[in-house]
């Protein structure tokens, strides 16, 4: 069921293909589909260019003078400073104490003498001698024992007694007296307070008497007749014009593009006013595409960016001469479409790699 399905849908898009197609088409000729202009009618319409709106003057506020009596000093004080009143006065002084002066008197002596027992009395027992009419041949037997006393012995010592012990006597010294002056108070310093009455004056002010207030006004609003396009018919429909044979191929659009750049010189613009627009104002409603090439030297990515900005560039000037942006296909190959032997990793002179260097266009169909 499914193949059923697509062999009809592949034989529906035949057909309609080749019912789209030019009639009576003539042998050598070539032919391109272009989409009908939209048709646009002049119409009037009224703007208002100005609403309308309010307007409010200004009633100044008005005012009235008056006097009054306003304190330009306020009462205050004045303080005066008496000051202290001082005198001498002479107070005496001593300036040296009095004291004494001692003199010493030693001690005194005189010659004495003192007598002092040395041994004192005693009594013995002495045998005494025979006596002489002893009968006895014995001489002891004649013997006799004498209790004998003996008296006290005595010396006499040379001494000193105390004829007069020492002595001080006092002679008064005299003090000295001085004076000095000195200054005295005799009336302490004192404020004496005034008091200075207010100051007054009569001014003359402006008060207000009715402030100021608006009066409303209203502008009537301001219009303009102005003619307009109205799209009367809507165009987009597909026709088959005949165009020349060359323009469906590629044509070299001799820009001469500064290294690395995708900007637009004045050379360049007025080469593709002279070369571009032309064919497009000859073909109205056919489209265009625009290819833009790069060598293979440098990075694919960057020549790929490179040449679909130099693309591009020639299509946003035509959009800013007028063309339709709809009409315009800008494509940028970068290195994958070089005309010649120079590929990758083949040496080229610089006249070879220039032929891959370049900016084409071509009509093809919408």
């Amino acid at each position: 069921m499914k193949k059923v399905l697509f062999v009809f849908a592949f034989m529906t898009a035949a057909i309609t293909m080749a019912q789209d197609l030019p009639e009576n088409p003539e042998p050598g000729k070539c032919y391109v589909r272009c989409t009908t202009p939209d048709v646009y009618v002049n119409e009037t319409v009224t703007l208002t260019v100005k609403p309308a709106y309010k307007v409010l003057k200004t009633i100044p506020a008005t005012f009235k003078t008056i006097t009054e009596r306003v304190e330009v000093k306020a009462a205050g004080k004045k303080l005066t400073v008496i000051p202290e009143k001082w005198g001498t006065e002479t107070v005496t002084y001593v300036s040296k104490e009095g004291g004494n002066t001692l003199r010493i008197t030693p001690a005194n002596f005189r010659p004495s003498s003192e007598t002092i027992e040395i041994k004192p009395a005693y009594a013995q027992w002495e045998l005494g001698a025979a006596a002489p009419d002893c009968a006895s041949g014995n001489p002891d037997d004649c013997r006799y024992w004498c209790y004998k006393g003996y008296p006290a012995e005595f010396t006499t010592v040379s001494t000193e007694v105390l004829g007069a012990d020492a002595s001080t006597s006092k002679t008064p010294i005299g003090s000295k007296n001085a004076s000095y002056t000195k200054r005295v108070l005799l009336e302490p310093a004192r404020v004496v307070e005034e008091i200075i009455p207010a100051e007054y004056k009569t001014i003359t002010k402006t008060v207000l008497d009715k402030d100021a207030y608006t009066v409303e006004e209203t502008i009537p609003a301001v219009t303009k007749t102005v003619s307009k396009e109205v799209l009367k018919e809507k165009g987009g429909l597909t026709t088959w014009k005949e165009v020349e044979c060359s323009l469906v191929e590629y044509q070299a659009l001799p820009i001469n593009w500064n290294l690395g750049s995708a900007s637009l010189t004045a050379d360049a613009k007025r080469i593709i006013d002279t070369r571009l627009m032309p064919v497009l104002q000859q073909n109205p409603g056919v489209k265009l595409e625009i290819a833009s090439h790069t060598d293979v030297r440098g990075n694919s990515g960057s020549n790929q960016d490179l040449s679909e900005r130099r693309a591009k560039a020639v299509a946003d000037y035509l959009i800013t001469k007028g063309v339709n942006s709809s009409l315009l296909v800008a494509n940028g190959y970068g290195e994958n479409k070089v005309k010649n032997r120079c590929r990758e990793g083949v040496t080229c002179t610089e006249r070879e790699h220039a032929v891959n260097r370049r900016t084409e266009f071509r009509l093809i169909n919408n």
